[in-house]
């Protein structure tokens, strides 16, 4: 029976993940006493004597417990942005071409981050068929349910939404119920992945907006003057057959039009699909943030890298 220690288990995607693996009989999770949650020794024990450990903590805090890890047999799977374009690292997105084979090997996963996950299930195929080049400037926006601000901005959206705002002469549930922009200044974590997993040449414009559901996500890339048919046959053909991500032509169809981004909530996959004409395109990932976007994410890592069928957990 393997171990699996969380280190970060009282944030939301750690949360989700002990939720998740404390059924499974083919693993024996390791769980610190509160007490001693923070302590550095009782970390380190945990983490040397498991044989997977997530890492659900902020960035500075996750290259702390990397630098704890001594036995080389410890595999470490962060859900932070501290690594995912550090060398030595295996950026944890399986789906994508040459990833599996290298995420079963590998001692050292970073886990995509929830936006930057449909940007790339999206472009990187493009890409690598010429579809898209890679000094092309692109734009993107997503949508994403509120759960993945953390703890914080749950009690946001569930607590002090109901309160009046003097400031803003409506009531702050107005402005919650509305979608809200962040990240103004083009400087978003996930840019840096984005960019590099995608073999772009510069960031794209990125819009992320925090919508009123709780989980949920819906990244949109438009395109101008390309051939509507060959971007759904080359995700057809890249996506299929095999892992969390799947192409589905026109889902809109059974929503009457509408493509919501809370469509695969509590879900672990992701659908892409592109719609459009000739002179614009729009490509669509639609997946959850705590799924495909987290928690489900780094368990199908795990999965893979014991060998154990991809899906096992997960919610297809």
């Amino acid at each position: 029976m393997k171990k699996v220690f969380i280190d970060g288990s009282a944030g939301t995607t750690g949360l989700r993940i002990r939720e998740r693996l404390s059924s499974r009989a083919d693993l024996e999770l390791v769980v610190l006493p509160d007490e001693v949650r923070k302590d550095v020794a009782a970390r380190r024990d945990a983490l040397n004597s498991c044989d997977v450990a997530f890492l659900c903590l902020p960035d500075a805090a996750a290259i702390e417990a990397v630098s704890l890890v001594e036995n080389p047999n410890t595999v470490i799977i962060d859900t932070s942005t501290a690594h995912r374009t550090s060398d030595g690292w295996e950026y944890g997105f399986p789906e994508l071409a040459g990833r599996r084979a290298a995420i079963a090997k590998s001692k050292r996963i970073a886990n995509p981050g929830c936006h930057a996950s449909g940007f790339i299930a999206l472009i990187e195929p493009l890409v690598r068929a010429g579809i898209v080049a890679k000094d092309e400037k692109l734009s993107a926006f997503s949508l994403t349910g509120y759960s993945g601000g953390g703890k914080k901005m749950i009690a946001e959206y569930e607590e002090e939404c109901k309160v009046e705002s003097v400031k803003y002469k409506v009531c702050v549930r107005d402005l919650f119920m509305g979608g809200r922009q962040y990240a103004l200044g083009q400087s978003h974590k996930h840019l840096p992945e984005m960019v590099k997993v995608c073999g772009l040449a510069a960031a794209p414009c990125f819009s992320p907006i925090v919508v009123p559901h709780y989980s949920g996500m819906e990244v949109t890339v438009p395109l101008f003057d390309r051939d509507l048919a060959a971007i759904k046959a080359c995700y057809a053909e890249y996506y299929a057959g095999h892992g969390m991500v799947r192409f589905v032509d026109d889902p809109a169809a059974a929503e009457g039009g509408f493509l919501s981004s809370a469509g695969l909530s509590g879900s672990d996959a992701m659908e892409v699909s592109a719609y459009g004409n000739s002179e614009r395109v729009v490509l669509v990932a639609r997946f959850d943030n705590l799924g495909k976007g987290a928690s489900g994410a780094a368990i199908q890592n795990m999965n893979i890298v014991l060998g154990v069928a991809e899906a096992t957990g997960l919610e297809a």
